[in-house]
């Protein structure tokens, strides 16, 4: 809002959405005409030639008995093209009407619309349920959709589904609960970092799709359920994380794995040259961790907004065996923002056990028993792993068998 003086053949022209007060203003609105000045004012009022909705209005107020006070004039702006006229002088706002009638009350709302606007109202609305975002970054078909669908059934206003494919595959949409929810995608590479851009991504159209996402999962098609939605939904949302080392940490934090004492991490730093990550990222804030984490919608916005450290993860690796953006860019970001806010441990189970050319051990049909699941949702910390990879396809007819009396039985 900005005042300054005016001199007295000028007059305030404001814009302002709603309703026309009966003080202090003149209009064109379809509830409101213009008229004469009033008595307790003498001047001059005219409208120059042309449409109506093109006509300009102009005041000279001059006085008989005492000096001409200052005037002032507001100007505001509004998308509503109500053009509204005043004048300020020191004993008030003066009101310029062309008719003596009152201007016309506004017609009663339709009560449909009220219902509807009250139910979109972000501050009168009650009861709104807080969602978990499900991020899928895949490159090949959901093998473990029809497992997925029986996990999410029944709590269609706890969660969302956000799918990005990668278009250079020939994928197959499973349909169901998936129909519809693929977002627009680029071309990803494992070891590169397009796989960050793609869960930047992800976490950028959740965040802007749904105000309720308060916890954004990304996991794989290679990724499984180990417990029911219930019992994730309540370890999240409803379980509040409990520390004895601090009690001045946050309640609610981001399950992301963070390492820093890993053999491998020099050659990682230096993976795109020598002093390359110099100076935003010294090697003693350097860390690493799985790409497979939980955030809060606090982080989720840090991760989005991150421009500075992005601008170094996203240079060509010159030592390609040693190049893996996607472990060490989230790990290290927000162990830099917000290193209290994070777990330092994921909930997704991996088996690096065996692991061939940096991949973990597969799981295949005869390995999966309930003893198999039961031994996956074993941690170190107070959490139940949720989540677990890696399984092949041809996995999915023996987890089906046992997703009710096992799986999904917490």
């Amino acid at each position: 809002m900005k005042y300054a003086p005016v001199s007295n053949k000028n007059i305030a022209r404001l814009k302002l959405p709603g309703r026309v007060g009966s003080i202090g203003v003149v209009a064109r609105s379809p509830y409101c005409t213009f008229g004469n000045v009033e008595p307790n004012l003498e001047g001059k009022f005219c409208a120059d030639s042309g449409t109506r909705s093109n006509r300009r209005f102009c005041s000279i107020l001059e006085s008989r008995n005492r000096p001409q006070p200052k005037m002032y004039y507001i100007r505001i702006k509004s998308h509503v093209f109500t053009y509204l006229f005043i004048v300020i002088t020191p004993v008030g706002v003066t009101c310029l009407n062309r008719s003596s009638r009152r201007p016309r009350p506004l017609p009663p709302r339709h009560p449909r619309l009220v219902r509807r606007r009250r139910h979109l109202s972000r501050l009168g609305t009650t009861n709104r349920k807080p969602k978990i975002a499900f991020l899928f970054l895949t490159n090949t078909d959901l093998h473990f959709a029809p497992l997925w669908q029986q996990f999410f059934q029944n709590n269609e206003e706890f969660y969302n589904i956000y799918i990005h494919a990668d278009p250079s595959s020939k994928i197959t949409p499973p349909g169901g609960i998936f129909s519809g929810r693929f977002i627009a995608a680029k071309k990803t590479q494992r070891a590169n970092p397009t796989l960050i851009s793609a869960a930047r991504r992800l976490l950028a159209t959740a965040l802007l799709d749904d105000p309720l996402n308060s916890y954004f999962a990304v996991v794989s098609q290679h990724c499984i359920p180990l417990h029911s939605f219930k019992y994730v939904y309540e370890s999240l949302l409803l379980k509040p994380i409990s520390d004895t080392r601090s009690s001045s940490l946050p309640m609610y934090r981001s399950f992301i794995e963070i390492l820093d004492d890993e053999p491998q991490l020099w050659d990682r730093y230096n993976a795109r040259g020598k002093n390359v990550m110099l100076p935003e990222i010294p090697f003693s804030r350097f860390r690493i961790g799985s790409q497979f984490f939980v955030l809060t919608r606090q982080h989720a916005l840090v991760v989005i907004r991150d421009r500075r450290l992005w601008r170094k993860f996203r240079l060509p690796c010159l030592n390609l065996n040693s190049c893996y953006p996607e472990e060490h860019y989230f790990p290290t970001l927000l162990s830099m923002e917000d290193p209290d806010g994070c777990t330092h441990y994921t909930l997704t189970r991996v088996n690096w056990t065996g692991s061939v050319n940096g991949h973990p051990h597969t799981y295949r049909p005869p390995e999966i028993s309930p003893q198999l699941i039961h031994k996956l949702r074993q941690s170190n910390s107070s959490y139940s792993f949720m989540f677990a990879r890696k399984f092949s396809p041809d996995c999915l007819q023996p987890l089906l068998d046992m997703a009710e009396n096992v799986i999904f039985r917490d």
